[in-house]
């Protein structure tokens, strides 16, 4: 479906699902408005690729995504996101064989974990550390990490008793994971230069 939608346009899920407007342009759904999704810096794609080498040493490549798998999400009205990461569950990745696009709708399981590298900027921030983070925790993810080139350090949120519960990592801190318990990563080590 190719669309021309204006400014005040609020879509639903389902239009955003067939929505088209001709371009490569990525969009997230945020409360009923498409949000273009501008290209990542460099930096933020290096550290996204680096923790994806090492996490495809410890799961099968098929159980991995790398900004290619929308979320849906709860909000005010229609939200899906894009992770820069994610990693499906089992029970995940079998909903979405078969489907036409890589998207995890409200009706199937909940990927295992979903990874943010946080863009600079406030709103970036504000976006990554409490909106998307109350986002994936009612969709019941079992991990959301958060990666702040900025601040050099990694927060996993980890589901506990129907809430996140954090961890912040730096340095040489050990990261340490429930969904992938065998990751041998430091958070420093995600924030090396080539």
């Amino acid at each position: 479906m190719t669309s021309t939608l204006s400014p005040k346009t609020l879509l639903t899920f389902e239009d955003y699902l067939a929505y088209d407007d001709g371009t490569d342009t990525r969009y997230e759904l945020v409360d009923g408005e498409l949000v273009a999704m501008p290209p990542e810096s460099q930096r933020n794609n290096a550290i996204a690729r680096r923790l994806w080498a090492v996490l495809l040493q410890h799961l099968p490549l098929e159980r991995l995504a790398y900004k290619d798998t929308e979320v849906a999400v709860m909000g005010r009205r229609a939200r899906c996101r894009i992770p820069d990461l994610l990693v499906h569950s089992e029970e995940s990745l079998l909903a979405i064989q078969n489907q036409p696009r890589a998207t995890l709708t409200h009706e199937m399981p909940p990927p295992a974990l979903v990874v943010e590298v946080v863009s600079p900027g406030e709103a970036n921030r504000s976006r990554d550390y409490r909106h998307k983070r109350t986002e994936y925790a009612a969709r019941g993810i079992a991990e959301y990490w958060i990666v702040d080139p900025e601040t050099r350090q990694v927060t996993i949120c980890q589901w506990v008793d129907g809430q996140y519960e954090d961890r912040v990592f730096q340095g040489d801190q050990a990261l340490q994971s429930i969904v992938v318990p065998q990751i041998a990563l430091t958070a420093g080590q995600l924030f090396v230069h080539p």
